[in-house]
């Protein structure tokens, strides 16, 4: 079983720029240092992303900043899951090389991009997190903004330290945290929504790194709760050496429920019904897609084609002491992507 757990704090790095000790964990244990990293700074990947689902409103808001060490990308996504529909626009940076100033851990440290265009910030605020965001030419000048924050963060997120073969100096240290509550407003063109955070939940994708030049991955993620208890899960695959341990983890009541494998049998189309499943049977799931957000990004160093797909998902899902939660129609999405950065 691929589940070796990291709990001694250390540097992710030792003077060679290798990995110390692959594996999961339930916290930013290893301390990650950008200066340790003995790769060109081109090489160098860093990004926040977060995703707020709200199922009072029946959307999802993604927002990124990250920095690929050729190119920064900030991005905003609405996904309108009554009507499948989605708007997609990014702002792109040439060479940003670390100046977009990413912080280094997950817990402190703020970063904002501001252009002519776009406005969007991550900050701390005490326990909780802000989220602000203003685009007036979004989706053809209609406008979105968003004023969100974030609190409840459970005790436990996921934490992956991911080698590859084939490069000593590559390396994936990613957080997901799960399961946060939203509340504020978001504003798009004429409409004003507003998040109740008995219901609406965020997610954080927290990566840092120095990737191989052409991968695929396999992510999925959903946050939420189930009688009235806050639940959630992330599974992950496709690339590197997993052997010390995989991403897939279900979140329940703040804890994390480690699992090994997990395969996606998805649809040639992407929006016929997949299945999800784990050889052991804790995760079984079928995905009822209801969107593919499809985008295509080649700026010829760079290449990202994403199939992030919104829907539902209604299955089982157990527990590390047995107990089998019963899914219906979760709302979450799944995603293959294909990188060559």
């Amino acid at each position: 079983m691929r589940n070796h757990e990291v709990t001694t704090r250390h540097n992710l790095l030792d003077s060679n720029g290798h990995l110390i000790e692959p594996g999961w964990s339930r916290s930013l244990i290893q301390t990650y240092d950008r200066s340790m990293i003995k790769k060109r700074p081109t090489r160098i990947k860093e990004w926040d992303y977060y995703y707020i689902m709200s199922n009072s409103n029946e959307f999802c808001l993604c927002l990124t900043i990250s920095d690929l060490g050729y190119l920064g990308m900030h991005s905003v996504s609405f996904v309108d899951l009554i009507n499948a529909k989605e708007c997609t626009k990014s702002e792109l940076v040439p060479f940003p090389m670390g100046k977009t100033g990413l912080p280094s851990t997950s817990a402190k440290g703020d970063v904002a991009f501001k252009n002519k265009n776009l406005c969007i910030s991550f900050r701390h605020s005490g326990d909780k997190r802000r989220i602000k965001m203003n685009y007036p030419s979004f989706d053809g000048n209609k406008g979105i903004s968003c004023d969100i924050t974030l609190s409840d963060e459970p005790r436990d997120s996921m934490v992956i330290a991911t080698p590859w073969n084939e490069d000593k100096n590559a390396f994936y240290y990613n957080q997901k945290i799960n399961c946060m509550r939203a509340s504020g407003t978001v504003k798009y063109g004429d409409e004003l929504f507003e998040l109740n955070p008995q219901i609406d939940f965020a997610g954080l994708d927290w990566g840092r790194g120095v990737w191989t030049k052409d991968n695929y991955w396999y992510w999925g993620s959903g946050s939420g709760q189930i009688d009235g208890v806050p639940f959630g899960f992330n599974l992950g695959y496709g690339f590197g050496n997993t052997s010390a341990a995989s991403e897939n983890v279900i979140f329940y009541d703040g804890k994390a429920n480690k699992f090994d494998d997990i395969v996606f049998n998805i649809s040639d189309n992407y929006i016929d019904a997949w299945t999800i499943k784990s050889s052991d049977g804790r995760f079984d799931m079928d995905f009822e897609p209801i969107i593919d957000r499809n985008a295509l990004i080649d700026v010829k160093v760079i290449m990202t084609d994403q199939h992030q797909v919104f829907g539902r998902m209604s299955g089982t899902a157990i527990l590390d002491d047995g107990t089998k939660i019963k899914v219906k129609d979760f709302l979450c999405f799944a995603e293959k992507v294909h990188n060559r950065y």
